[in-house]
């Protein structure tokens, strides 16, 4: 299983600010040494030396989380990220998708519009949620005033079908299943289960108590999987300021990791107003965190756009 995160803000998409640029120029001017500069070599040594929030960026794109799983195409989510999955090249030979959808906010569909893919004849889309309504919600997005192409120019096989949460669909050899969490309006998280390897997609979730209850449902998506990327949007501090926002701190996405025994963890859907700094300082808190307060040995990192992990 194969998962490549083509989108990883949340709420809306944040370019790379100028002033961020020359921040990041400073930064590294900062630390350049005679010696750095003696030759080809010394100068790739230096780059590559450089911290990760100067020498790259986590990406501005909203969600887009795509899993291969035994020749399957599974997408999650069409934020702008996948617009940059459509230009990539990276896409199926017979030209069939299974795209999900964990809720219909703007920053889960918008880049919907913009997938070239979805504008070719010959592709066809399987496109799951919860909801009854899926075609209508997003061909909304694409009526006059809102965007000048309509939804009846994308290719004409698409097939809707409805999820039941906790029922397991089977795509080939790949199972997946999904649950609710507390967002407005609610979200649904996913699970991937392909052989002994399990993979979870919770974005847009305000954890709370209930998510630690050991109900039947929690434990299906949950417990043991190898992977879970998760809303981390914000600090402590923050969440309890914006309660009922429907996002989650990065520390109660460290207790819920370790409650459901889950060893490598993801930071994900990150807030629009942190720049690459701010958002590497927080994996670094999340590690302190799962060390010393939970006193677990749990693999952090952050999603960052065209990032990739194989299970």
């Amino acid at each position: 299983m194969l998962i490549h995160f083509w989108g990883v803000r949340g709420s809306l998409p944040t370019p790379i600010t100028p002033h961020q640029v020359q921040s990041k120029i400073m930064a590294a001017v900062q630390r350049i040494t005679v010696d750095d500069l003696k030759d080809e070599e010394s100068r790739a040594k230096f780059v590559s030396s450089l911290p990760s929030w100067i020498f790259g960026t986590a990406g501005g794109n909203t969600t887009c989380v795509e899993v291969k799983s035994l020749g399957n195409e599974l997408i999650f989510d069409a934020g702008t990220g996948i617009r940059v999955l459509g230009k990539s090249g990276n896409l199926p030979k017979d030209n069939v998708y299974n795209l999900f959808f964990t809720h219909f906010h703007w920053d889960h569909i918008q880049g919907l519009p913009f997938f070239d893919a979805a504008y070719n004849p010959n592709s066809e889309f399987n496109i799951y949620s919860t909801n009854e309504n899926t075609r209508e919600l997003l061909e909304q997005q694409m009526n006059q005033p809102y965007y000048p192409v309509p939804f009846s120019a994308l290719t004409k096989k698409m097939n809707f079908m409805t999820l039941v949460p906790g029922n397991t669909i089977n795509i080939g050899k790949t199972q997946v299943l999904c649950c609710p969490m507390s967002h407005p309006g609610t979200s649904y998280s996913y699970a991937v289960i392909e052989g002994d390897k399990k993979f979870v997609f919770a974005t847009d979730v305000e954890l709370n108590s209930k998510d630690f209850d050991d109900s039947p449902l929690k434990e299906q998506i949950f417990k043991n999987a190898d992977c879970l990327v998760i809303d981390s949007q914000y600090t402590a501090e923050e969440a309890y300021r914006k309660q009922n926002w429907g996002h989650s701190a990065f520390c109660y996405a460290v207790d819920f990791a370790v409650h459901w025994k889950i060893k490598n963890l993801y930071l994900f859907h990150h807030e629009p107003t942190y720049d690459d700094k701010k958002l590497y300082s927080i994996v670094q808190a999340a590690r302190w965190y799962a060390q010393y307060i939970a006193h677990e040995d749990i693999n952090i990192d952050l999603a960052k756009e065209d990032m990739e992990i194989e299970l």
